[in-house]
């Protein structure tokens, strides 16, 4: 059985944030709710992560209620929980302490064994000024590949 390519992007992600590093994490999912991700039923634009007790858990995802479930269905913004090493969560733990540092999601995915995977980042959130940079050289990388054809 061939999985379907499921890339669940949080395109504000870059804009609002520079990042400092990248994780990629397991999810801890009921089996609706894997279900519904491999119909691309899924929205992680304005989920963030937390740290509770030496765990990271995903907060403000929505996984839509998967439409062929019985009354067992999952609930659709629930906390779910990310798997990472203990060295990992370590080094986020540390950075998190520095002033206006956060943990985003940046791309839910499926591995090759059909595995429900998150990208996260720890970011640091962007001011004003930066994000009229980061327009600014894409206005120019833009013009320049406009010359170039």
């Amino acid at each position: 059985m061939d999985q379907p390519n499921i890339n669940i992007r949080n395109k504000k992600a870059s804009y609002e944030y520079a990042f400092l590093d990248k994780f990629v994490a397991g999810m801890m999912l009921a089996g609706t709710e894997i279900k519904s991700i491999r119909q691309g039923k899924a929205n992680i634009t304005d989920a963030f992560c937390v740290i509770e007790k030496g765990e990271v858990w995903l907060r403000n995802m929505q996984v839509e209620e998967y439409e062929k479930a019985t009354h067992y269905n999952h609930q659709p913004k629930q906390d779910r929980k990310l798997l990472l090493n203990k060295s990992e969560i370590r080094k986020l733990q540390n950075n998190l302490k520095d002033q206006g540092l956060s943990i985003i999601p940046l791309r839910l995915f499926l591995s090759d064994k059909g595995l429900a995977k998150i990208e996260i980042a720890l970011a640091k959130g962007k001011k004003l000024f930066d994000k009229r940079e980061d327009i600014k050289k894409r206005d120019v990388q833009r013009e320049t590949q406009r010359h170039l054809k």
